[in-house]
Formats: structure tokens, C-alpha cells, sequence
């Protein structure tokens, strides 16, 4: 079931213990929280699957799907921020050990669903935002590119690690990082499976924003929530229609909200957006 929830105090990660492979100790692994107050618009996705490192498994990906399933419905949310319920780790990539005990067959559906569950991402009406406050490597890093904007902290650990373990990105990493770095960079990358830190991400343009670590572990995670609130106040049908023009191209906004854009740029006062 999917579980909303207001935040009305700050929100405490847990730490990862092991990050053995064993599924979540009881409960959901993902969660879902929408926020209040002069945050209310913003909903956040939370990863939580501690004893894994919140690896991509059958049921982290079932949740996560059947979640987005329910707020891309949702003309309520406004902006959604992806970030982890795991300190230390945004997300580990696949669940390989899970992956050993499949026959072939199975991976190659699960395979499916993978990227499926990125494309949906990529494809989630409203903006999205991912706060990488940890490792993201592998389809870790590939959930992230799927999200529109990126916030890491400084310190944190990412790359498309597949080479090094004999695979190849397999849920849409070797469209996304060339679309986003260019061609020879993100053959680089993926040719060595390099690692890099949140500062050197930065540098290369793979992520908006990168911040010094803090001691609560989420620094990337406040940034992200700040550059959602910039996106609040905007009219949302044309964030909306921005991301499809990006996406896809398109040019024409014909809405009402474009007229009170107009109108209130005429008579130099703050527009009211009524998102239609």
C-alpha cells in the first residue's frame, strides 16, 4: 500500500548494518512522504531497505513501480525527490546475490522490469529530483540519471561499476550518460568503470549540484528539497510541458496559466497560477 505521510519533524536516516542481502527487517522498502506546510507539493521517495544496502531486488523494484504508478496520478505532486532512508548510501545497484539464485530466464524478465522501472522515472510527469548523500554505483547510478536533476554530496561514491564485474549497464545507462556527458566522456566511464566523487561528478556536469557532507548525512538531500521549493512557486503545467519540450520537443503552451503569466508581467504584479 502506498503510505503518505506529512513531516512535521526532520527526518533521521538509518545506518547501514552490513548491508548483507537479506531483504528489509519487516516493513516497506519504499515509502513515500508528502510534505507540508511551504513544502507542500514536494513529495519525497524514500529508499529504505537497510540490510542491502537498498539493492535493487524483486521487492524493492515491485514497490517502487507500484509507487510511481499511483503519483504519476496525482496532479498534487509538483516535485518528486527520490533520497535514501539508508545513511551512507543512496543505492547500491543490483541485488547480485538475489540475481545468483534466478534461472536465466528470470534475470532476463527481471532485466525487463529493470528498465521499465527506469523508464517510468524518466517518463514521471512533474520534475524529479535525486539526492545522492551516499554510493550510488551501477543501476544506482542509473535510477539517478533517470531523475531529471541531481544533487550529490561531495563525498559521495558514484559510477557505472558493471565492467568490473564482467556485466554492462542494463537498465538505460549507456543511453543516459552519453545524452548527458557526450559520447566519449560516458565511454570513458563505462570502458573503466571508474568511481567518482560527488565534487568530480560535478565538474564532469553528471550531477546539478554538488555540497559539502554534514553530520546528519544529508546535506544532498536539503539541497535537493531547496532546489524543489525554487520549482514550487512555478506555474505546473508549464514545468510540466518544459520537461516534455526537453524530453521531446514542443513548442506551444496553451494554457491559462500562461495567460496570467502574460497578463501579470503586463501589470507588473506576482502572478496567481491555478495549474490549467
Amino acid at each position: 500500500m502506498l503510505r503518505v505521510l506529512c513531516l512535521l519533524r526532520p527526518w533521521r536516516p538509518l545506518r547501514a548494518r552490513g548491508c548483507a542481502s537479506d531483504g528489509a527487517a519487516g516493513g516497506s522498502e519504499i515509502e513515500v512522504r508528502a510534505l507540508a506546510g511551504p513544502d507542500q507539493g514536494i513529495t519525497e521517495i524514500l529508499m529504505n531497505r537497510p540490510s542491502a544496502c537498498n539493492a535493487l531486488g524483486n521487492v524493492f523494484v515491485s514497490e517502487l513501480l507500484e509507487t510511481l504508478a499511483q503519483l504519476r496520478e496525482d496532479r498534487q505532486v509538483r516535485v518528486l525527490l527520490f533520497r535514501s532512508g539508508v545513511k551512507g548510501v543512496f543505492c547500491a545497484g543490483a541485488d547480485l546475490k538475489e540475481r545468483e539464485q534466478m534461472s536465466e530466464a528470470e534475470v532476463g524478465v527481471f532485466v525487463q522490469r529493470l528498465r521499465g522501472l527506469m523508464n517510468d522515472i524518466a517518463a514521471f510527469p512533474a520534475p524529479t529530483i535525486a539526492a545522492m548523500d551516499g554510493f550510488a554505483l551501477g543501476g544506482g547510478l542509473e535510477l539517478a540519471l533517470a531523475c531529471d536533476l541531481r544533487v550529490a554530496a561531495s563525498s559521495a561514491v558514484m559510477g557505472l561499476i558493471e565492467t568490473t564485474r564482467g556485466l554492462l549497464p542494463g537498465a538505460g545507462g549507456t543511453q543516459r550518460l552519453p545524452r548527458c556527458l557526450g559520447v566519449a566522456l560516458a565511454k570513458e566511464l563505462i570502458f573503466t568503470g571508474r568511481r567518482l566523487s560527488g565534487t568530480e561528478a560535478h565538474v564532469l556536469g553528471l550531477v546539478n549540484h554538488a555540497v559539502a557532507q554534514n553530520e546528519e548525512g544529508d546535506a544532498a538531500y536539503q539541497r535537493a528539497r531547496a532546489l524543489a521549493q525554487e520549482i514550487l512557486p512555478q506555474a505546473p503545467i508549464a514545468v510540466r510541458l518544459g520537461k516534455v519540450a526537453i524530453d521531446r520537443g514542443m513548442e506551444n503552451i496553451p494554457t491559462r496559466d500562461r495567460l496570467e503569466g502574460m497578463a501579470a508581467f503586463r501589470e507588473k504584479r506576482t502572478p496567481k497560477f491555478v495549474g490549467k
